[in-house]
């Protein structure tokens, strides 16, 4: 009877908090004017000490996230140096800020709260002089100095209280509650006001530093044409941009290009773009996949310090990334190449199948086979998904005692019977590499050359190491227009081993 009336107490009380959170006496104290942007913003639920905290906190696990750390010192350096120009002509030019390069060929940039910005090399190499790179880099800095994120987590945590309070009446923490709201805050897409906002600061920053703001403006334009090409490549052409790129960066280029003119316009001295300075530190930059991630060529995929390589069917683009290699077909058919450590050596591979990797599937036929010299076990079944019924089969490959190599394959029931001789000869094109095929194994990289007479984009674009599209490759990464002709002298970049 005492624990109904309690509970009963608390559930009274609830109407109560929320209407008087939602009447403002609690939320005036969480108002205030931020320097960079002028106006009253909510940022109750965080302080500043917190979202520092928080970016330390969840640092590593970023870095981790996107492929670690790019070594290369001189680089680092230099864009250590760049942020810290740019943050100085902020309006929190300390505590210093930690800014990283990742090693990562998507063409990425992004902020933590308490002042962690993060470039991947896949930007840098699609920029083309140092004022497009302070853009991005100032434009980051923005969403750090208007707190956009304290924004977010706020008013998230604020539009869940009355779920929490009332979750707690029935005994759910509150605080776990909050806490869930406000971790996933900050990874998520920014709203198109607060990346105009961010575009506005990045514009101040960029002037002060004396770089011509209408560099930002332009690398806005040359991540859409890249992301155009993107969806050519993928033979997803026309498909709306905005669901792809900027769909965690809605941001509109002609107003960004409109605060970049009146910035200029207002300049009391000449602007930089520093092209030059830009190319000759990024000359030699590796371009596309990593070494430790190993290499897609075409069909081909290698790892020169694992010492294997596998061939894709006719048909499948491969995607690389941190964590597995992904094939697909326009028809609809996926693969997924991984590899995991066997907890449990003493396993046979047909057992680590059925019992660890797909334990509780339902094949409908299993055996144990050779693949050059390695055993492993594949076996095949049908699962029903989100996009329908699914054939599938499952290979593992024993590489080493305590490691596996594996393939799922995933087919619409529809064509599997025109898939099954693709995937065996993929399966068995899973081999080991030789010392010395794998030192003959080299990622590819930027190169930064001088345009000669008579060289045309069409004649550089022949130099290209890349397998489709060089033409229109070339032209994206030196921002070249579809008609545009090359000058003599001009430096431009191609991607050559």
């Amino acid at each position: 009877m005492v624990q109904r009336l309690t509970i009963l107490r608390r559930i009274l009380v609830v109407p109560t908090l929320v209407a008087a959170l939602a009447g403002g006496g609690a939320l005036l104290q969480g108002c205030s004017v931020n320097p960079a942007t002028g106006e009253q913003s909510f940022t109750g639920f965080m302080s500043p000490d917190q979202e520092r905290q928080i970016g330390a906190d969840e640092h590593p696990k970023m870095v981790e996230a996107f492929g670690g750390k790019y070594q290369d010192a001189a680089l680092t350096r230099y864009l250590n140096g760049l942020g810290a120009l740019l943050q100085s002509t902020s309006e929190q030019p300390k505590p210093p800020f930690t800014f990283t390069l990742l090693d990562s060929p998507v063409i990425n940039a992004f902020a933590l709260p308490g002042g962690y910005v993060y470039v991947s090399r896949g930007l840098m190499a699609l920029a083309n002089d140092e004022a497009e790179l302070a853009g991005v880099v100032a434009h980051e800095i923005g969403h750090v100095t208007a707190r956009h994120s304290a924004q977010r987590m706020s008013r998230d945590i604020l539009a869940n209280l009355g779920a929490a309070v009332l979750g707690a009446a029935v005994g759910e923490p509150l605080l776990g509650n909050a806490a869930r709201v406000a971790a996933g805050a900050y990874i998520q897409g920014f709203s198109r006001d607060q990346e105009f906002e961010a575009d506005q600061l990045g514009v101040r920053y960029l002037t002060r530093a004396g770089f011509d703001p209408m560099a930002m403006a332009s690398f806005l334009g040359a991540m859409g044409e890249e992301h155009k090409l993107a969806l050519k490549v993928a033979g997803k052409e026309g498909q709306d941009p905005a669901q792809g790129l900027f769909s965690s960066h809605p941001r509109t280029g002609a107003r960004v290009e409109k605060a970049a003119a009146s910035a200029r316009s207002g300049a009391k001295s000449s602007l930089a773009r520093d092209a030059d300075v830009y190319l000759n530190q990024i000359d030699g930059m590796i371009y596309g996949d990593s070494p430790h991630q190993g290499y897609v060529r075409g069909r081909e995929f290698a790892h020169a310090g694992l010492k294997f390589h596998f061939t894709a069917p006719p048909g499948f683009r491969l995607h690389n990334s941190a964590d597995a290699v992904l094939g697909e077909h326009s028809g609809g058919a996926l693969i997924r190449f991984d590899g995991r450590k066997l907890d449990d050596s003493s396993l046979s591979t047909q057992r680590y199948l059925t019992r660890v990797w797909a334990d509780g599937f339902n094949f409908t036929g299993v055996e144990t086979i050779d693949i050059n010299g390695m055993e492993a076990a594949t076996g095949a079944g049908r699962m029903s998904g989100r996009d329908g019924q699914r054939d599938v089969r499952l290979v593992a490959i024993r590489f080493s005692r305590d490691q596996v190599y594996r393939f799922l394959f995933l087919t619409p029931p529809d064509q599997s019977a025109s898939f099954n001789e693709e995937y065996r000869r993929t399966t068995f094109s899973f081999n080991r590499l030789s010392a010395a095929a794998a030192a003959a194994l080299k990622p590819l990289r930027v190169r930064v050359i001088t345009v000669r007479p008579g060289d045309t984009p069409k004649s550089l674009a022949r130099s290209m190491a890349v397998e489709d599209f060089p033409l229109e490759r070339f032209r994206v990464l030196n921002g070249l227009g579809a008609n545009e002709p090359l000058a003599p002298g001009r430096r431009v970049k191609i991607i050559s081993e």
